[in-house]
């Protein structure tokens, strides 16, 4: 029955004795709920692992439904990127499903209830309802509303529903006890009116249930065997099983896992919101944001968001996990998946002094070297003058600086061993152009020099370059816990973005692919942003090639 052997997590290990046990008639059967109301974040992805790969390992299957409540905050825009994410994460749902499918039977059970005596319509403000909740350590008020007539509230609601009252006027609770020591069951709300268009209903409904009565009751209707949730909701199950137990219908179960807290990041929607609204970020898919669409934009792939999630693993506590294991994870997946090219972000001229001029040559170099074969070949132009990074020069360098200076060697990468013999500053003293010389015999894969040196610096040919801008983009926040900050906003890293706008890459990236991973060798892993167009191509860096966040913490 597993798709493999290995360990289970605790929810798992309930899925597989419940299956044991000859429940729910040996089906599986996971959903994945999200509100249509922001684009889902990488919090999200644990989720959606979690309840596909459940339902993948145990032979099952997964519904996505929308829950789609609250009309006031959803959007069709949020609806088209949810199920875009899921299925780009490498997810497949059984059925496409929405809360309102099921708005004619919830108000259905809600009839029930009131006709049970276990449901009434107040008229209390919120204000008044909160008060006499009472605290955890004192009972209820009831409400003067409490204990109106069956055939009463059953007028009232129906009011309700046909749009005679205004917002806020009535409100729908369920009658269980004011004592409770869980104040989710000292007579929650069930349903409260809301004069709004539905994106999917329209003007149809004037009631809306709230999410305690619809999550519940919907996954009974669609028969949902382990409905998994998040530790939050742990004070819910109670109702969740009363409003269950009461309409006598599915007994779908609710199981609940800590939900992922990720450092140096915020994933309350409400704070993603505000960052997009006030635009401290350009979109929901800046490659900044921790959004799902965004981490794509900045080129993250789906297989390293699941092994994330794998590593990270189930856990029935609350912990924080550090930023610093999701770089490790797409580091570790385009080390192997990505393409090799050679690109300058700052750039100093390197002239081959003894290299005919006019003279051009075709090298080659291995798309992929960690893979057998390479995944194939690119060729790579040479010249007489080439781009090459102002750091890997130095007028008076140190001595274990293996890259060019007066006297110095290194090999081009792909190319020949050149040795540095001068240089030319401006009129402010900065290196404008470094001069080498190159030994004709010492080319890549054909070196019959015997010269052996100890550094390999990357280039970019002169008139071939293809100019690019390049986004450096780093963590948001520069807090280790910006939501826990007065003001998240402070926590913003002012370097997030830099942008160089002149940079050289190799002429094949011309034609780089979208989605695609490449290795700026030595520089780190970049991928094309998907707002550049072929006449001003734009690359994200999605990560550096080592993380330079630990260093910092060493030094700090």
């Amino acid at each position: 029955m597993l798709e493999e052997e290995k360990s289970l997590n605790f929810i798992e290990e309930i899925v597989a004795k419940d299956l044991s046990e000859g429940k729910n008639d040996g089906r599986v059967l996971t959903r994945f709920p999200p509100e249509p109301n922001g684009y889902l974040h990488i919090g999200h992805a644990k989720s959606i692992c979690l309840n596909f790969s459940i339902a993948n390992r145990f032979d099952g299957q997964t519904n996505l439904r929308f829950d789609d409540t609250n009309p006031v905050t959803e959007d069709v825009e949020y609806v088209n990127s949810i199920k875009q994410d899921i299925q780009w994460l490498g997810f497949q749902w059984a059925n496409e499903l929405y809360t309102s499918d099921y708005f004619d039977q919830l108000y259905e059970f809600a009839v029930e209830l009131i006709r049970q005596g276990l449901a009434y319509v107040d008229d209390s403000t919120a204000e008044e309802i909160a008060a006499g909740k009472g605290t955890p350590t004192e009972p209820g008020v009831p409400t003067p509303y409490r204990d109106r007539s069956v055939e009463e509230n059953l007028q009232l609601f129906q009011e309700m529903r046909d749009g005679v009252y205004p917002d806020g006027a009535k409100v729908l609770r369920a009658k269980i006890d004011l004592a409770n020591p869980n104040m989710h069951l000292r007579d929650p709300l069930l349903y409260r009116i809301k004069h709004a268009n539905h994106h999917r209903t329209g003007d149809k409904w004037k009631i809306y249930p709230m999410y305690d009565f619809a999550h519940g009751q919907s996954d009974a209707i669609e028969k949902i065997t382990h409905s998994i949730c998040t530790l939050e909701f742990i004070p819910h199950r109670p109702l969740y099983d009363w409003l269950i137990n009461k309409l006598e219908i599915f007994p779908s179960k609710q199981y609940e896992f800590s939900r992922l807290n990720l450092n140096y990041t915020v994933m309350s929607k409400r704070k993603l919101l505000q960052l997009v609204n006030e635009g401290l970020v350009e979109s929901w898919d800046d490659p900044r944001m921790p959004t799902i669409s965004g981490l794509r934009r900045r080129g993250y792939t789906p297989a390293s968001i699941r092994n994330f999630c794998e590593r990270i693993g189930v856990q029935k506590r609350e912990n924080m996990i550090d930023v610093g294991l999701l770089e490790f994870c797409i580091r570790e997946d385009l080390n192997k998946t990505a393409w090799r090219r050679m690109a300058v972000i700052d750039p100093i001229k390197l002239v081959v002094t003894n290299y005919p001029e006019g003279k051009e040559e075709i090298l080659v170099g291995e798309n992929n070297p960690e893979v057998e074969g390479g995944e194939g070949s690119r060729e790579i132009p040479f010249s007489r003058e080439l781009w090459i990074e102002r750091e890997d020069f130095m007028e008076d360098a140190p001595k274990k600086f293996f890259r060019l200076g007066p006297g110095l060697s290194v090999r081009l990468k792909h190319a020949y061993i050149v040795e540095c013999h001068d240089f030319v500053k401006d009129e402010s003293g900065k290196v404008t152009e470094v001069h080498v010389n190159y030994l004709p015999n010492s080319k890549s894969g054909e070196d019959t020099s015997g010269l052996k040196v100890k550094g390999t610096i990357h280039w970019v040919s002169v008139p071939h370059a293809k100019t690019v801008e390049v986004r450096l983009y780093d963590r948001l926040f520069q807090d280790e816990n910006p939501a826990a900050a007065e003001d998240f906003r402070a926590s913003i890293n002012p370097e997030s973005l830099q942008i160089v706008e002149q940079a050289y890459v190799e002429p094949d990236l011309a034609n780089a692919e979208l989605g695609r991973g490449y290795q700026f060798i030595r520089m780190g892993y970049y991928t094309l942003d998907t707002k550049s167009t072929p006449e001003h191509l734009v690359f994200n860096r999605t990560v550096t090639l080592r993380d330079s966040w630990a260093k910092e913490v060493k030094k700090g």
